[in-house]
């Protein structure tokens, strides 16, 4: 059998180990940590995970806590308008429903259990830091090695793909405090929901039910503008602290989320997590000093900003790709070629992820105006945004060209005015036809929702 080293657990290198042992290999996994100290240590994440990622868990029979974790029907977007008397007011919302639920569970639960799991069946965990000198000499005792450690020295073995990375600079300064005690959106009180609130020269504010390790809470998420006024943790090192900083924020620029949150309290100690990086896509071969070579894993070799929830399902996906492609490799060797081949077959899906969320950080144009203002007219176009979270690959259809944007919404009016005469089929024409412009109006946005939009940076 094939001798395999995985470096790293986090969800794309503990599910690849775990769906190899599962085809009869045997491989090794490194870890700078044990299950017990993940279990205890800070959040490392605000994962949310969609059908198709929640999908490849599912085909491992490693969805455990499926029956606990929430189920995330939907995904709202909401825009704050210019600031009045009582914060910002709403100009958009609206919220669309997913055709497969999504789910979160805290990784320190989900690691921990999965690296636990491994090594039940049988697998090995080694708990050592790596550091490049250590894979220098292991490259030569294994047939393949995979970095899936997206954090410190290993990933300086990936040099940067220029042309695949816009951004050299942190595009977001990123916040997250884990809670209990919010409390439901007034406008569907039942249903679970992502919301993704939009301000406009300050950030967002992300805001997603979760499962961690002392039960149901939710994520509140912060996505600041660097330099802006959101952009306000740096130094914070008390949690309390962090959370308060993080409600202030959301009484002033979100205040229909904040008058949810005034009874909120951290779920633990480790509950909050601050810092910043720059969205980079690198190169996924790395050669080590001695002349071995290495494959990059998720996020070592894409590394997005989280503004569009990608990272997991990312993780998911590429885990699930580079497992077909050793299995289809059987006892041939793992050379450059297929290194590239491999990383290649997850670029598929990556590719989308990258082109979105780069898209999502940049100033929206017009037409991305007009889409996320019609969500609130046109449920067909929330339903369809909405899904796009799972299928980033779809946004090619509608959402990045001009011309495509405005055909969706012609047909979806169309759509919409169709249904409206089918059902009022014993209005007045008159009437008919004031209700149908109405709805034209409705898609173009009006200037408060449109300017608010525009201006986000």
């Amino acid at each position: 059998m094939r001798k395999i080293l995985i470096v790293g657990a986090g969800q794309s290198g503990l599910q690849l180990a775990l769906g190899l042992q599962s085809q009869g290999y045997e491989p090794t996994l490194m870890s700078n940590r044990t299950a017990d100290e993940i279990r205890g240590g800070r959040v490392m994440s605000t994962q949310c995970m969609f059908r198709t990622a929640l999908g490849h868990e599912r085909d491992l029979g490693l969805n455990f806590w499926e029956e606990r974790a929430p189920r995330i029907e939907g995904l709202g977007v909401s825009v704050a308008g210019p600031s009045a008397p009582g914060g910002h007011p709403r100009v958009v919302d609206w919220v669309g429903w997913l055709d497969g639920y999504a789910q979160s569970v805290d990784q320190r639960i989900k690691m921990a259990s999965w690296m636990e799991t491994f090594e039940q069946r049988g697998g090995q965990v080694v708990i050592h830091g790596a550091a490049v000198s250590d894979l220098d000499v292991l490259v030569r005792k294994y047939d393949l090695v995979l970095v899936a450690a997206g954090k410190g020295e290993l990933v300086s073995l990936f040099g940067r793909d220029a042309a695949r990375s816009p951004y050299d600079t942190p595009q977001r300064a990123l916040a997250v405090a884990y809670v209990h005690g919010l409390g439901p959106r007034p406008e569907h009180p039942d249903v679970d929901a992502v919301r993704c609130n939009l301000v406009p020269g300050v950030g967002e504010l992300f805001v997603m039910p979760t499962l961690t390790t002392s039960g149901r809470a939710d994520i509140l998420f912060w996505e600041a503008v660097p330099g802006g006024p959101a952009d306000a943790f740096q130094g914070i090192t008390d949690p309390s602290e962090h959370l308060e900083r993080a409600l202030e924020l959301m009484e002033h620029f979100t205040p229909w989320e904040y008058a949810r949150a005034t009874k909120v309290e951290l779920t633990d100690a480790g509950g909050t997590l601050s810092g910043r990086y720059a969205p980079t896509v690198r190169h996924p071969v790395g050669r080590l000093p001695g002349g071995g070579l290495v494959l990059g894993v998720a996020d070592v070799v894409v590394t997005n900003d989280p503004i569009t929830g990608q990272g997991s399902n990312s993780a998911a996906k590429c885990a699930a790709a580079y497992l077909e492609s050793i299995l289809e490799r059987g006892d041939r060797p793992f050379d450059e070629e297929w290194m590239r081949t491999t990383f290649d077959r997850y670029w598929e899906s990556a590719r989308h992820v990258t082109k979105w969320t780069n898209a999502m950080l940049a100033p929206p144009p017009e037409h991305i105006v007009n889409l996320l203002g019609a969500g609130s007219a046109f449920p067909a176009v929330a339903h369809r945004i909405a899904n796009g979270f799972d299928d980033p690959s779809d946004f090619e259809n509608f959402f990045y060209e001009p011309e495509k944007a405005a055909a969706f919404l012609d047909e979806v009016r169309e759509e919409a005015e169709a249904a409206e005469a089918e059902a009022e089929v014993e209005v007045e024409v008159d009437d008919e036809a004031d209700d149908l412009a109405g709805a034209d109006d409705e898609v173009e946005v009006d200037d408060h929702a449109r300017e608010a939009v525009r201006s986000f940076r």
